[in-house]
Formats: C-alpha cells, structure tokens, sequence
C-alpha cells in the first residue's frame, strides 16, 4: 500500500490555492489533490460517509446529520458511533488486500468504537452541575492525554457554530503530525473544520 494522507479540508477550492497559502500550494503541487464532487444530502455526515464508504447515502444508511428517534420524540444531532455506518469503510477495504494496513481517522465523523488503529474526534464531557466541558474520545485511549498534554485542552467551542476558528484546525494538524511521527499509519485521514463553517456566515 502506498502512504495517503487525506485532508477533509471543506471549502478549501483549487481558487484559494495562492500566494497567501504557499505550504498548502507546495503541498497539492507535490503530490495529488483533486475536486470531489458532493452527494445529496450535502451535509457533513452524509457527505463524510460516501467518502468513507465510496458508497451513496442510501446504501451506507447516513441519509442526514441527525435522526428522529419515534420512541423519543426527539431529534437527535450528531451521533458518533461508527456502528452506524452500513458498509464497509476504506481502512477496512484496505486491510483485505493488505492486512498491515494501518489507519488514523481525526476528527472525521462517525470515529467512535471503530476499527482504525489511531482515533480522535470531540467527545464533550457533561458533568452532574449541568456544564460542557471539551474533550476528546482517542483510540488507543492514552493518546487523549498524550494530546492534550502536548496541545491543551482540545478547543472544542472553536470546532463548529459562530465561534469557530483556525485554532481548531491548527489543533488537529499539531495532533495530526504526532500522530504521524509515532504512529506513522499507512492511511491517515484528517477533517480540517474551520473552513466549513466560516464559508457558511
């Protein structure tokens, strides 16, 4: 298997690829980068499972962002168990073919109880008192300290909504790269978010 690294950068056009982002210029002229055209619905989580899968939305089951739950009466957002995606993902295509394969899945959706190797993506914590606090949920679990340690506490509040900024993506770039020069995986997967929402204000 040859090394991949994909970056999940939303927003990021061949356009903005210029004088004021050289190292990224650098980077797409070095190896490859290509358009990807979406898929209906054209939101995170289904968009992010297509791309996993290779597979439309109504095959891999992640058809929005969130699910009515009959028994509940309640949507809910942003579920995170990898469980929930229908067809097999690409780290585990490659593993039939290569089994010394090896993943990092960070910050791409449905990373939670998955088979990648290295793994991280916000996990809040809700204490008794009622408050939020960021955190992430890792795979192998001392990776969250070991970030953490190295990076701060991940800037949760910064990831999504009006508040987001270039610090979270700054955040998983620095984990990104101590994951790589540890780990070194063979696939590494990497959702830089904060384009995502600044192109929607």
């Amino acid at each position: 298997m040859h090394k991949t690294v994909v970056i999940n950068a939303v927003g990021l056009t061949p356009g903005l690829l210029g004088a004021a982002t050289p190292k990224l210029r650098a980077f797409a002229s070095a190896g490859k980068s290509a358009s990807i055209n979406t898929v209906l619905p054209a939101v995170t989580c289904s968009v992010q499972a297509t791309y996993l899968t290779g597979r439309y939305p109504n095959e891999h089951g992640i058809v929005g962002n969130g699910w009515y739950f009959r028994d509940e009466c309640e949507i809910k957002f942003w579920r995170q168990s990898n469980a929930l995606i229908q067809r097999p993902k690409v780290w585990e295509a490659a593993r039939m073919l290569d089994p010394t394969c090896t993943c990092a899945n960070l910050f791409w959706w449905f990373n939670m109880y998955s088979s990648v190797d290295y793994a991280a993506t916000p996990r809040p914590m809700y204490p008794a008192d009622g408050r939020k606090l960021p955190d992430i949920y890792t795979t192998p679990a001392d990776l969250r300290f070991e970030l953490q340690k190295e990076f701060g506490q991940f800037p949760l509040f910064n990831f999504w909504g009006p508040n987001t900024s270039i610090a979270v993506s700054e955040w998983i770039a620095g984990a990104a790269r101590r994951i790589e020069q540890r780990y070194n995986p063979t696939l590494t997967l990497i959702y830089l978010p904060h384009l995502d929402y600044c192109l929607q204000r």
